[in-house]
């Protein structure tokens, strides 16, 4: 940890600690090779607050986060207010710019730069996050440990602005890489599950520590601590969480007739394909999983696994069948059997919350799944808005999606406010 210039830090640490100079400094610099309660003692600071460049000057996350309606009103006009989201923007210069110095970057942007408790150090996990958007450094910091390990896949169609401040961000941390294998992806057709497919590989070449995977895009944010997504993992036992059930007659055309790319697109070929192999039934499921590392060493290994994948590669949004069928594949670690009675919907799931607009509805109705959104829609799923998080903060989902900072940036700020306080309450 770097000291800033003039000494402020140490000041700071000083006043908000009462300690000794000489004392905090060999505390900051001295290696540590396991967790140590004392470093408890150095995350006062980290916590998030009104001189970080945040819109708590012009709204209260607190009101907020407690669905108090004038408090959602103010929001919900700020948001509409171009001089307030310009002034909420990071350009990617200032990355560019400020990893040059990482230990001062990862100071500055506050990330939690040592293990926090030794239950989280001994339950790593490992990320693949496909990146296509620019949420992504709030992602990683509201995500980031030490003892994690990470995998970024952008997009090889991305501006190069975009791919030159990711890895200009990623280069800071020993347990961040870039996939070995980037590809471009095209919505709703194979390549986006040969990225996740690709950083499978090389997480599970990285380390053999990590007990789970979870997959991401650049719109999904947490709704969970590291530490409480390790006592909810701990709890599975072994098992995984993702959507898996019964195909609805609506989408059984995506995995019955041919799909190819042309031109950047996915458009039907006009053939029909073969039946899936082995009799396996197709399982209906979405993009976005949380799975054991035996679940991935058999997508890895697995005749049967790798004959199914290469069934798929001409299907249409073969992402939202392909992990929900290996789920119910008998014999691969976590799954379930693949009698109904074993289906999971998104819902009970833990992997990932998501408004779609089709389930929405008031809170009297009876065939309404959730609230309507606070947002905007966008391919019918909700982006949420402020007025999403009281609702959003009582689900046992991980993650949620999808958030963006053009639409909405308070509920991005008020969250990444909630998640940091409570991280920190947690130390106590």
């Amino acid at each position: 940890m770097r000291l800033l210039k003039g000494g402020r830090l140490l000041l700071l640490l000083k006043i908000t600690l009462g300690l000794g100079s000489l004392w905090m400094l060999s505390l900051l610099s001295r290696p540590k090779t396991s967790w140590d309660p004392t470093y408890f003692l150095s995350y006062s600071w980290l916590e998030y607050t009104d001189a970080d460049g945040g819109p708590e000057t012009a709204c209260n996350c607190s009101e907020i986060l407690r669905g108090e309606r004038q408090a959602l009103e103010q929001a919900k006009l700020l948001t509409l207010t171009e001089d307030f989201r310009k002034s909420v923007h990071i350009p990617d210069e200032y990355y560019i710019n400020a990893t040059k110095d990482c230990r001062e970057f990862k100071l500055s942007r506050k990330y939690l730069t040592l293990p926090l408790s030794q239950e989280e150090e001994d339950f790593p996990l490992a990320y693949s996050i496909v990146v296509h958007h620019k949420n992504f450094e709030r992602l990683l910091r509201a995500i980031y440990v030490p003892h994690n390990i990470y995998c970024i896949h952008v997009d090889k169609k991305s501006d190069p602005s975009i791919f030159s401040t990711i890895m200009a961000i990623t280069s800071c941390f020993p347990n961040i890489f870039m996939v070995s294998k980037p590809v471009s992806v095209v919505y709703a057709a194979w390549p986006r599950v040969q990225a996740d497919l690709n950083c499978m590989a090389d997480l599970y070449e990285a380390s053999t520590k990590w007990k789970y995977f979870i997959n991401l895009c650049g719109q999904d944010f947490p709704l969970k601590t590291n530490l409480e997504m390790v006592r909810m993992l701990r709890s599975l036992k072994g098992g995984n969480s993702l959507e898996s059930e019964k195909m609805p007659e609506g989408k059984k055309s995506r995995v019955t007739k041919s799909y190819k790319i042309v031109d950047g697109n996915i458009q039907g070929s006009g053939k029909a394909k073969e039946p899936p192999p082995f009799n396996l039934p197709i399982l209906s499921g979405n993009a976005y999983i949380v799975v054991s590392r035996g679940y991935v060493r058999s997508v890895l290994e697995d005749s049967r696994i790798q004959t199914l994948i290469e069934w798929a590669k001409d299907t249409y949004s073969p992402d939202e069948f392909l992990w929900a069928t290996i789920q119910r594949i008998p014999g691969v670690p976590g799954s379930a059997r693949p009698h109904p009675k074993y289906d999971m919907s998104d819902m009970h799931a833990i992997a990932r919350l998501v408004k779609w607009d089709g389930h929405e509805g008031s809170l009297g109705s009876v065939h309404a799944v959730y609230p309507e959104c606070h947002g905007n829609h966008v391919r019918s799923i909700c982006v949420y808005g402020a007025g999403d998080l009281k609702w959003m903060l009582k689900q046992h989902h991980l993650f949620a999606n999808k958030f963006d900072m053009d639409t909405d940036p308070i509920a991005i700020y008020c969250l990444e406010k909630y998640l940091r306080q409570k991280v920190l309450a947690e130390l106590h």
